[in-house]
Parts: structure tokens; C-alpha cells; sequence
């Protein structure tokens, strides 16, 4: 259960830290406003206290392992978002981080 909500919580950063930055992006790059930019500082902001609610409660540990997820949706949000079309290297760099995340945060410890 813990892991489910672990990685529920890094699901849910993603979408605010990835969003955030989208948002921003938007308004600054692609002329879109204060409106999109304002929406974006909120989503960002909302990225950081999601990742307070993770049940480990060491930041380096929780900040490491989040960039793998943060590499991953990055790519997908892309897809989404932009019609990015990732090459094998971007899926296989994605896998190799998601992996990590896997390592980092479930790896069995004694």
C-alpha cells in the first residue's frame, strides 16, 4: 500500500511540476499571458507540497528518485501536450530513469 501511494504521490507531481511549467511556457513562450503564467507558478507551487506528502521522509531520496518520474512524464506530456514523438533513445533513457526511481525508492533495505 505504501508503494501504491508513493508512486500515486509521484504521479500527482509530475502532472503539478510538468503542468507548471507548461503553463509557463505557454504564456512566456508562446505569448499566452499572465493568466497562464500566474496558473503555472500555482501548479509549480502545488509541486512542491505534493512532495512533502511522500511517506519517506528523506528529501534527497525523494527528490533523486522523483527525477527519474520527472524524466518520464516529461516525455509524455510532450506527446501529449505537443505532439512530441519520442526516438527509441528518449524511451530507453525514460526506462533507464524509471528503473532508478525503482532502486532509489523500493529497493529492499536492511
Amino acid at each position: 500500500m505504501l508503494i501504491a501511494r508513493s508512486v500515486g504521490l509521484f504521479v500527482v507531481a509530475a502532472l503539478f511540476e510538468i503542468g507548471g511549467a507548461w503553463l509557463v511556457w505557454q504564456g512566456v513562450r508562446e505569448h499566452r499571458g499572465w493568466i497562464w503564467i500566474g496558473a503555472g507558478v500555482i501548479a509549480l507551487g502545488a509541486y512542491g507540497f505534493v512532495a512533502t506528502l511522500q511517506p519517506d521522509a528523506r528529501f534527497g531520496r525523494i527528490l533523486a528518485a522523483y527525477g527519474g518520474v520527472f524524466v518520464a512524464g516529461s516525455l509524455l506530456w510532450g506527446m501529449v501536450a505537443d505532439g512530441y514523438r519520442p526516438d527509441r533513445y528518449d524511451v530507453v533513457g525514460a526506462l533507464v530513469c524509471l528503473a532508478g526511481v525503482g532502486v532509489i525508492m523500493y529497493a529492499p533495505r536492511g
